[in-house]
């Protein structure tokens, strides 16, 4: 038996999951273009796509990303961020036109009813004949702010925790138009994916939930490196880089 098989006795999911809505997300990809007027290049701008999609280990086919030491991966192969955002970033910063449709964060699956705080480290996904897994959140780049206008708009984005989620992909396959994503496995019921990045970004001195990402077998290698140099240093690292503000702000 695979993970896309149904459970011997019913294909219904488990009880725990039912107050989980089954959800469609909208399907985006990128192609690689220049993001800034210096040249510099990304791929953070999507659209949505016409079915049926094709996900490999590495990611959506048809999907592109520019800086491959960063971005992509078999750990970042499909990247969600909840539609349900969007209202409270219409709230925080205003009317936006990135903020009209799905897609301004860069993200290859949209959909609203699953959120940081529902959603957890390790959930495992059926998606058509796909099988995901959540690997890790999002450590959110210098990119927003170029995308936005908004010197700021990567720190919001880690502040705020709304940063949205990476899947790596267990069963490669075929997702059909009309096929809905659900949630079959839950390997870490004590993490929602908001303790974990409120464990990176705010309770950055959280020892003992730091021990537990550092042996979180299912969280992406990336994530538990940083949490046993957090524990090794009793320093949190530097994310200026990261944040940047390298944009032209209107």
């Amino acid at each position: 038996m695979t993970l896309l098989d149904p459970p011997p006795a019913a294909a219904a999911r488990p009880d725990r999951f039912a107050a989980i809505p089954r959800v469609a997300p909208i399907i985006l990809a990128g192609k690689v273009v220049p993001l800034t007027e210096d040249g510099r290049l990304s791929a953070i701008a999507k659209s949505p796509v016409a079915g049926p999609w094709t996900i490999t280990v590495t990611g959506l086919v048809g999907d592109a990303q520019a800086d491959l030491e960063n971005h992509g991966g078999p750990e970042k192969a499909l990247m969600q961020y909840p539609f349900d955002h969007y209202p409270l970033w219409r709230a925080d910063i205003g009317e936006h036109p990135l903020l009209d449709t799905p897609g301004g964060f860069g993200e290859n699956l949209s959909a609203t009813g699953w959120t940081e705080a529902c959603v957890h480290i390790g959930d495992i996904m059926r998606f058509g004949r796909v099988i995901l897994q959540v690997s890790q959140g999002r450590q959110p780049c210098w990119k927003l702010n170029a995308r936005f206008g908004r010197k700021k708009m990567a720190l919001d984005v880690q502040t705020t925790q709304r940063t949205g989620w990476y899947y790596r992909v267990l069963e490669p396959g075929v997702v059909e138009p009309g096929d809905g994503m659900q949630i079959i496995e839950r390997p870490c019921p004590e993490w929602p994916l908001q303790r974990l990045i409120g464990v990176l970004y705010k309770h950055v001195d959280d020892t003992e939930s730091l021990e537990a990402m550092a042996d979180m077998s299912v969280l992406a290698a990336g994530w538990r490196k940083i949490a046993r140099k957090r524990l090794a240093s009793h320093r949190t690292e530097d994310w200026s880089s990261r944040l940047g503000s390298s944009i032209q702000e209107a």
